[in-house]
């Protein structure tokens, strides 16, 4: 196959990707908008913040990964013309959904003792606390939300989450300007205000999309006569079956980032800040293969539906294509800018954090480098994944995902950070090694998969 079979898909997969992406940014942008503020405000409010969300980062990894197998199902159920199934799969879905986000507020608040088991510092984890109280709160709205945005995607409406997000960031910044620095009737809450603000956006943004979804012609079959009377045991099986194992794939490489974060606060506040500049930079950059994996993933499950194989290999190698295209386009932008990103994070007027300050711009400029690399491995594994989950393939793929990030990236991270000078670097080169061991072990097995499919498909149509 030639280049221009690849090439000839990007404009349909760039309009199906973009309001993902933005979407994606939208939800980042509400991270990097708490971080901007309450850096403002201090090193040591920066690291609180980054340890809160650290936590809120494995629940919402959890629920966001779950809720990842209704896409594949409304997809598959889309491309055969089937309604009943479309319904089926939406109900189950935000049931589900509902439970989880309950589940995981209860789960966090319930974890917060395993702060000060993780040697974190004291001054860190006091103003971390109430911190996490209203941003693990805040998981009720945003799985919920997920369950519509997956329902929407999987029927290639891609563009009302981005309409969802987009309202959401207005009203968080908004809030969280008044909330944390105190503006007229507000009073000046800290960090506090960034978790209320979080809280108010979320509940905003699924409120939105709720009516936004159900004003829809098109969809407004599936909100009629909307019931839980017709859960059934047989639908739930069927959406844990491929939800559980696609969180689980999720859950490893977030937590490899987490513990990331704890690795550089052990070293230091100042490791553990740069860590979080770092990230919130690279995390903006993942959005763009995010959103092409949610693409990956709708259009091959379309292809299933159709069940063509041949054609589902030349789509999901054009989206494998253009991520790389563009994660090599980040790396290049990271290693220009990497000296001048960090500072726009940090206060460096405030004379009385300035050595702090400073010390964090040189450790988060040596990040980005790494990062630059790493991002590419990282945009690879997750659109290859994507055309995983539309294949229905999730259990294989989520023992690699462990293997990757747990058996090759973790002990690295752990060695060349603890037992180094390379400190916060050579956790990040221990990232790396995950995430390139992943995107090289899950494009073999979809490459198995995938030849396995036509072969068979092939032995069928000649023994008609």
């Amino acid at each position: 196959m030639n280049l221009s079979q690849y090439t000839k898909e990007f404009r349909y997969n760039l309009q199906l990707a973009y309001p993902v992406i933005l979407g994606m940014l939208g939800h980042t942008l509400i991270g990097i908008v708490d971080n901007i503020m309450v850096g403002k405000l201090g090193s040591t409010e920066l690291a609180a913040v980054s340890l809160g969300n650290s936590m809120i980062f494995i629940a919402m990894s959890i629920g966001i990964g779950f809720s990842t197998a209704l896409t594949p199902i409304v997809a598959e159920a889309d491309a055969e013309n089937n309604n009943d199934k479309i319904r089926s799969a939406f109900h189950h879905g935000l049931f589900l959904c509902i439970i989880l986000g309950l589940l995981l507020f209860g789960l966090v608040v319930l974890a917060k003792p395993i702060m000060e088991m993780l040697h974190q510092p004291r001054e860190v984890i006091e103003l971390a606390k109430p911190y996490l109280d209203w941003v693990a709160f805040s998981l009720v709205p945003l799985i919920i939300y997920q369950a519509y945005k997956q329902f929407a995607d999987g029927l290639s409406m891609t563009k009302y989450s981005m309409y969802a997000i987009v309202m959401a960031n207005i009203i968080h910044v908004i809030i969280n300007y008044w909330l944390i620095y105190g503006f007229w009737i507000f009073p000046k809450m800290g960090i506090l205000g960034a978790g209320l603000g979080t809280v108010i956006s979320r509940i905003a943004m699924v409120t939105f999309m709720h009516f936004i979804l159900a004003k829809q012609e098109r969809l407004k079959q599936y909100f009629h006569n909307f019931s839980f009377d017709e859960i059934k045991k047989s639908t739930i099986k069927k959406i844990v079956n491929l939800g559980l194992p696609s969180a689980m794939q999720m859950l490893f490489e977030v937590v490899l980032f987490t513990a990331g974060i704890w690795l550089c606060g052990n070293i230091g506040k100042t490791s553990q800040a740069a860590n979080q500049i770092a990230l919130s930079l690279a995390s903006m950059t993942f959005m763009f293969a995010m959103g092409l994996s949610v693409v990956s993933m709708i259009r091959v499950s379309n292809q299933r539906g159709l069940q063509d194989y041949k054609n589902l290999v030349v789509v999901a190698r054009s989206i494998f294509l253009l991520a790389i295209i563009i994660e090599i386009v980040f790396a290049v932008l990271f290693v220009v800018f990497h000296q001048i990103l960090p500072p726009l994070f940090l206060d460096m007027s405030d004379q009385t954090q300035l050595l702090d300050n400073k010390e964090v711009v040189t450790i988060a400029a040596k990040l980005l480098l790494v990062a630059a690399v790493f991002q590419i491995s990282d945009g690879i594994q997750v659109v290859v994944l994507g055309a995983l989950r539309g294949l229905q393939d999730v259990k294989i793929p989520m023992y690699i995902t462990f293997v990757a990030y747990w058996i090759i990236g973790f002990p690295i991270s752990y060695y060349l950070g603890e037992h180094t000078e390379l400190k916060a670097v050579g956790v990040w080169i221990g990232l790396l090694a995950g995430l390139s061991a992943a995107a090289i072990f899950l494009y073999i097995r979809f490459h198995f998969i995938t030849k396995s499919l036509i072969l068979n498909n092939k032995y069928k149509q000649n023994s008609k």
